[in-house]
């Protein structure tokens, strides 16, 4: 079986650019014989940048470049010329990535728009030059200032999908199937449980041209918050959704029974699930008469329920009605992941391929430019003597 390209948990080495140090030359001319410290500061470290980019929907491209290492800036030279700075390095991530400390599990920061720019790690400044500590007491500095140090940190990226509505039931409940039925997508459908190994996104068409984002997880069974099942690996993707529609089968022996199960994984996995809006489909009805559903309706939770069957279409155009409402139920339709509470992440949970190797600093700071021919006694006379700070 091919490697699927979807990736949502990569672990990556990051490492800002030290700072460049400041010049301690001299100005040496023709007939100036006291040109006085003219060395120039050196050039700030590159950062290492999180940009959100809605084109990606994977971490794939991080998954083969386990090491983002931004430029050292250069040292100062003569002239008061300032060192080149550090190159930063900007990893383009899916919109949605959360970050966090790979030896800590603590959280550092998340994406969620396009465009949006997150430093990661800041570089070094650079350090001052000579020219910088001039003072009519002290004429000829002979130091400068070293640059800042890198910083340099383990992260892991883990992508949760930002979608309007997520599909939460048992495996072969029908989520794929009304997926495929209301978007362009398609998500493979069988008759076995867990067809789905991985989060399906779509886009749901409406009325006056309007649209939403649907998106599927796999299947989730009694215990998925404790790990059983693929349950606790995509629970997380659920975390971004607006609104949360349950979909339970017709020919189930208690609806209420599983749409009970269903709310008490999540509540388990994260508590803050019960805030979102909910609605309960009841899929494959097209066994049921108009007598049956109106018996089951009398037993259904106290939330917006509806009959549907994804094979015949019946209900379809009324449960988007249905979710549409519920996205607008505030009067304006917008998202709230923004308000979402992040938590540390537990990386006892999560497995990575060993990769230890850390790269080796090459830089050796030879680039900055100092003056070793410097006269003291040109510049204080005999029997003055400098004093370093």
């Amino acid at each position: 079986m091919a490697e699927s390209n979807f990736i949502d948990y990569v672990k990556i080495y990051c490492r800002s650019g030290k700072g460049g140090r400041g010049s301690t030359h001299f100005r040496r001319e023709k007939y100036i014989p006291k040109g006085g410290p003219d060395g120039g500061n050196g050039g700030n470290g590159g950062d290492v940048i999180l940009r959100g980019n809605r084109n990606m929907w994977t971490l794939l491209h991080l998954k083969y470049q386990r090491h983002i290492l931004a430029g050292h800036g250069e040292g100062g030279s003569r002239r008061m010329s300032s060192g080149k700075s550090g190159e930063s390095k900007v990893i383009d991530v899916p919109c949605g990535t959360v970050a966090y400390d790979a030896e800590t599990g603590e959280y550092l920061c998340d994406v969620t728009e396009d465009g949006q720019e997150v430093t990661l790690l800041k570089g070094g400044r650079g350090g001052l030059g000579n020219t910088r500590f001039k003072t009519p007491t002290n004429q000829a500095p002979r130091y400068a200032q070293p640059g800042e140090p890198y910083q340099e940190r383990k992260v892991i990226f883990e992508l949760k999908v930002l979608a309007d509505v997520g599909l939460v039931g048992f495996p072969n409940a029908g989520k794929s199937t009304l997926l495929s039925v209301v978007s362009a997508a398609k998500p493979k459908i069988a008759n076995y449980p867990f067809t789905t190994l991985e989060p399906k996104i779509g886009i749901v068409g409406y009325r006056d041209y309007k649209s939403f984002v649907m998106a599927d997880i796999p299947g989730i069974i009694e215990g998925a918050s404790e790990g059983k099942g693929l349950g606790l690996r995509f629970l997380r993707h659920i975390e971004r959704n607006s609104l949360l529609l349950f979909m339970v089968e017709a020919d189930a022996g208690d609806i209420h029974q599983e749409y009970r199960i269903l709310l008490n994984e999540l509540a388990n996995y994260n508590p803050e699930l019960l805030d979102k809006r909910r609605v309960l489909a009841i899929s494959k009805s097209d066994m049921l008469d108009e007598e049956l559903m109106e018996a089951l309706a009398a037993d259904l939770p106290d939330i917006p329920h509806i009959f549907i069957s994804s094979v015949t279409g019946y209900n379809i155009a009324a449960l988007k009605d249905l979710l549409w409402n519920e996205l607008n139920a505030n009067g304006e339709y917008k998202k709230t992941f923004e308000s979402m509470t992040h938590r540390n992440l537990d990386i006892r949970t999560i497995e990575f391929e060993d990769d230890d190797d850390i790269p080796e600093d090459d830089d050796d700071e030879e680039n900055w430019d100092d003056d070793d021919d410097f006269d003291a006694d040109f510049y204080y006379g005999d029997g003055e003597e400098f004093e370093e700070k």
